[in-house]
């Protein structure tokens, strides 16, 4: 095996570790990068916890750049921390990712420009949440500004299997398009498990890692499905699924309501503990403004209704 086969397996193998944790995982946290992936039996780091731009000794090329989301109150550093976000949900089509300091010939963005000169797909960690990170696979470099002290970043398809940047602005504007939607999710998700404090709201279940964060009304209508919290209920991945499928619905006074169909069947303790929701309350958050808006669950609840 040459070189450059090597590094471009080794680089798969890094691609492929990341997909595998988002099987699993919304959100890829601090630890999980930590654990880095495996390479002929070698431990390689996917990142450089305390750096963005990220070349491990094993490999030729960059592997991975990060923007972190700041704490509140916390110092911004970069402006791609702040800006970043902005940038995705208003359709740019590249988005800035700033140099490590000024000076274009450090070691760090030297990195940038050889990636953008040699079309190398990376992956770029991307901040949703304070330590926590959707990752881009790939992502591309597709320009360098050593006076402005920015590189730009272009997203590739995640479904492709080629590894060169988007040819046009079509295809760079699908690669957004999932880009914004994956972002759009895991912003959503965290922001109201947070609010509930990482429980369901129906069953109260304490792990966050077996929640979805439901849509109280659907993200396609333009007036009412907005990713905010008080659009968002956080179920167990049973309970969404019986919601989405009206068999468990809320009312605008946070009762919670069994269908008949559930109501009438007999099976096991699974459907026992749906059934025992039946005119039960919602858990609610403490905070008064991030509990489901009354307008949205009257406007699910007929729906609801009206699929019995």
């Amino acid at each position: 095996m040459d070189s450059d086969e090597r590094q471009s397996l080794m680089r798969i193998a890094a691609f492929g570790q990341v997909r595998r944790l988002l099987e699993t995982h919304d959100q890829l946290t601090a630890t999980d990068l930590g654990a880095g992936f495996t390479f002929e039996g070698e431990r390689v780091p996917l990142v450089n916890p305390q750096r963005g731009i990220f070349k491990p000794q094993q490999m030729q090329h960059l592997l991975s750049i990060k923007t972190v989301f700041p704490k509140a109150g916390a110092k911004v550093w970069y402006d791609d921390q702040r800006h970043v976000h902005r940038q995705i949900y208003e359709g740019e089509e590249t988005i800035d990712y700033a140099f490590m300091g000024t000076d274009p010939d450090v070691a760090e963005n030297r990195w940038l420009r050889e990636a953008m000169e040699q079309q190398v797909p990376i992956i770029y960690f991307l901040g949703v949440s304070p330590g926590r990170y959707q990752p881009v696979v790939p992502a591309f470099i597709v320009g360098w500004d050593a006076q402005a002290s920015k590189a730009k970043v272009a997203f590739g398809d995640p479904l492709s299997l080629a590894a060169k940047p988007p040819g046009d602005r079509a295809e760079r504007r699908y690669a957004l398009r999932m880009v914004q939607q994956r972002l759009h999710q895991a912003s959503f998700r965290d922001a109201v498990i947070t609010a509930y404090r990482g429980r369901c709201a129906l069953s109260g279940l304490p792990e966050p890692l077996l929640l979805d964060a439901a849509h109280i009304v659907a993200d396609m209508d333009e007036r009412l499905g907005q990713p905010i919290v008080p659009n968002g209920i956080p179920l167990s991945k049973i309970h969404h699924a019986a919601f989405d499928a009206h068999l468990i619905g809320v009312d605008p006074d946070y009762r919670v309501h069994v269908s008949e169909r559930l109501l009438g069947q007999n099976d096991g303790p699974m459907l026992e503990a749906l059934k025992r929701l039946h005119r039960g309350e919602l858990h609610l958050p403490s905070r008064s403004q991030d509990r489901p808006d009354r307008e949205r669950l009257a406007r699910r609840f007929e729906l609801f209704k009206a699929a019995a």
